[in-house]
């Protein structure tokens, strides 16, 4: 009995910090939420958040999303950008790793401090970067160099010009967010891979294998733990970031409305300069988790999370 106290005690104690950061980052600022997003509070007037008005901003949400053209392209934006942002983190950061892992480990190592660059670069930094890259006059990089090669005849504004509306402005959100995860997943499949016995890459180059059957056979499927966390983890974060977002929209290097997504609508509608209605971004926050929440258990069960933790059955 008392073997089994000591050990309860020593989990509490090892569980304990982490407990408390959930509780105090993540649990208590949810509830909170939750509590605004059924009261009338704006522009910070705290003595509104003791105004009870029930389910009408998630009715005013479901209002604008059907009748506000703004708010609908926020939507189709956010779908967008998570889905082909998701791809390109997680492929991409798959296909890094591959490499990385089969070059010369001195040149690897460059390879992978090249990408963990932009996660490492200020966010302020990394934003100005591609304002004057994607510039909208002859000054601006892209436009220069293809001004030089003959494709364009004029300098096209990326973040104004509707002719380029919206893929221009989804294209530049989804390569600058891809620069910055890829890294991340890459970081996270090449531990992976390095954790491979090399006794199994040694013998099957002595079978006879291929390099293209030894990353089918042998590493992607060594990585499959790492693939699911990466998934995962990159599908919550993409739908709750908006760092970079919002340096691309402030600076005019997208369109406001295809350049916003939810979480950066959230934002906006909780800090613009105008009205700051707390209560109905709290009220999107809401879906916002519940969203993240349900699409997380469909992606652990698509990816047959499940089956992965059973316990082995050994050899029979």
């Amino acid at each position: 009995m008392a073997k089994r106290n000591s050990k309860k005690l020593a989990l509490a104690f090892f569980l304990a910090p982490a407990l408390a950061l959930i509780i105090f980052f993540f649990i208590i600022p949810t509830l909170l939420t939750i509590w605004i997003s059924f009261t009338n509070l704006y522009n910070w007037k705290i003595d509104r958040v003791k105004e009870f008005v029930g389910l009408q901003n998630y009715k005013d949400l479901i209002y604008f999303i059907q009748h506000d053209p703004d708010v609908e392209k926020v939507v189709k934006t956010t779908l967008v950008f998570t889905s082909l942002t998701l791809l390109v983190n997680v492929l991409g950061g798959l296909a890094l790793a591959i490499f990385a892992y089969l070059i010369d480990e001195r040149v690897s190592l460059s390879f992978r401090l090249l990408w963990i660059l932009p996660r490492m670069t200020p966010i302020a930094v990394f934003g100005l970067l591609w304002y004057y890259f994607f510039y909208g006059s002859e000054l601006g990089t892209l436009n220069s160099v293809l001004l030089r090669l003959g494709v364009i005849d004029q300098p096209i504004s990326w973040g104004s010009d509707p002719s380029v509306q919206p893929w221009a402005s989804w294209l530049i959100i989804i390569f600058v967010n891809g620069l910055v995860g890829v890294s991340f997943g890459m970081v996270v499949f090449y531990s992976a891979f390095k954790s491979v016995p090399r006794e199994l890459i040694v013998a099957a180059k002595v079978d006879g294998a291929t390099t293209w059957q030894i990353i089918r056979h042998i590493l992607v499927p060594m990585a499959r733990w790492h693939l699911v966390f990466v998934t995962v983890w990159q599908l919550l974060s993409l739908l709750t970031t908006y760092p970079h977002l919002f340096v691309l929209v402030e600076w005019g290097v997208v369109d406001k409305n295809y350049g916003t997504t939810w979480s950066l609508y959230v934002f906006l509608t909780a800090f613009s300069k105008a009205v700051n209605y707390q209560a109905l971004a709290a009220a999107a926050a809401v879906i916002l988790v519940i969203i993240g929440a349900i699409l997380g258990l469909i992606v652990l069960r698509v990816m047959k999370f499940e089956e992965m933790i059973q316990p082995p059955r050994g050899d029979v």
